[in-house]
């Protein structure tokens, strides 16, 4: 698990935005949409099964989703997908917003019909808001393992992936540990996505280069020092990295999650050669965490939602954006993964490290007093 706020965006501007949305909207109440019986619904059964649940969310006709960015985990073609299917029109809030910002925006415009239906966070801010939450268990609840969920239901686990190493393999050599980064040859190359301060990814990236550098866990200075380093040598690049500044060659080397690296060299293909690489023994991982907004405006929609994403369809639809599908294991054992998906995620060497909440809180602290004065 890991401390997450941010996938990769400017914050103020997310939350300027918000501000102006609460302000701006009507007074338009849920209305009725609160007391159906969906609202309350724990599962489908609830409801009378699936096709009763189909049936009130296609009633509802509107979802409302925030802070998904279609290039991210391929949430473009998820909600699109969501949507055919079911004749449901999806309402897609600011896809760069952050995880907080989610949850700024359900309660500024609690009690409207614009308040978000679900939200998709990270683990500390959904860690914080769990009172926010619905509880629901999904017809494949039983196939998630017991560690990426609560027992109730009222957060799960969606996908998630493994830090990683982007990077252009015609513009730099390709690295074979995250020491190379200090190396000349990527003088003024090597991005990161974000301010670990407030994006998760970024705050990821650290962890994995202390552990590449002889830290831990525990006790990420390390991976602070290591950023340090970079910058004294020039090689560090502060600027956040975007598919346009990967595209145009501005950002050469980006540190961030591997689905999203390897989702960048799909869409470069013949374009540019981008690689991605899992540094060997800093293989560190995380996943979001899925939730229904406790006062949904669209209540059966956003069980509706939950069913679609964790089923083999929605599971799979993760998968080929280059995500790793919370339900993996158990859809692998079942035949039902996409094999050759499957088999075009990362290799990687060694144990894979997931923070524990403690962990998460000790590294949080030496973030916050040491990053800027390390960074400037």
């Amino acid at each position: 698990m890991r401390f997450a706020v941010a996938r990769t965006v400017a914050v103020l501007a997310a939350s300027a935005g918000l501000v102006t949305v609460a302000a701006c909207a009507p007074p338009e109440q849920a209305g009725a949409a609160a007391d159906t019986p969906a609202a309350t619904a724990t599962s489908a059964a609830d409801l009378g099964g699936l096709d009763k649940l189909i049936e009130a969310a296609k009633k509802e006709g509107e979802l409302n989703v925030i802070a998904l960015p279609p290039d991210w985990a391929n949430y473009g073609e998820i909600i699109k997908t969501f949507s055919e299917k079911y004749g449901i029109k999806v309402n897609s809030a600011q896809p760069d917003a952050a995880s907080q910002d989610e949850i700024n925006a359900a309660k500024q415009l609690k009690g409207q019909s614009g308040a978000p239906d679900v939200f998709d966070l990270g683990d500390a801010v959904a860690r914080a808001n769990v009172s926010m939450f619905a509880p629901y268990k999904v017809a494949t609840f039983d196939e998630i393992p017991a560690a990426l969920k609560d027992a109730n239901g009222t957060w799960v686990n969606d996908y998630g992936g493994y830090m990683s190493i982007g990077f252009d393999a015609g513009k730099v050599p390709a690295p074979q540990s995250l020491t190379d980064l200090l190396k000349p040859e990527y003088k003024g190359k090597v991005a990161l996505n974000g301010d670990p301060t407030q994006a998760g990814a970024a705050f990821s990236g650290v962890v994995m280069a202390a552990l590449g550098n002889g830290g831990s866990a525990d006790d990420i200075s390390k991976g602070v020092d290591f950023f340090g380093q970079l910058k004294a040598a020039g090689n560090f690049l502060p600027v956040d990295p975007t598919p346009a500044t990967i595209e145009s060659g501005q950002t050469p080397v980006v540190i961030d999650w591997d689905y999203l690296n390897v989702a960048q060299g799909a869409k470069l293909a013949g374009k540019a050669e981008w690689k991605t690489v899992v540094p060997a023994n800093a293989v560190v991982g995380s996943y979001y965490v899925q939730a229904i907004n406790a006062d949904a405006p669209h209540p059966a929609a956003a069980r509706l939602w939950q069913e679609f994403l964790y089923s083999d369809e929605g599971q799979n639809l993760w998968l080929s954006g280059g995500a790793r599908p919370v339900r993996a294991e158990a859809m692998a054992k079942a035949g039902t993964i996409d094999q050759t998906a499957y088999g075009a995620l990362p290799a990687t060497t060694g144990t894979p490290v997931f923070l524990t909440e403690a962990q998460t809180a000790t590294a949080k602290e030496t973030l916050t007093a040491n990053w800027a004065k390390t960074i400037g």
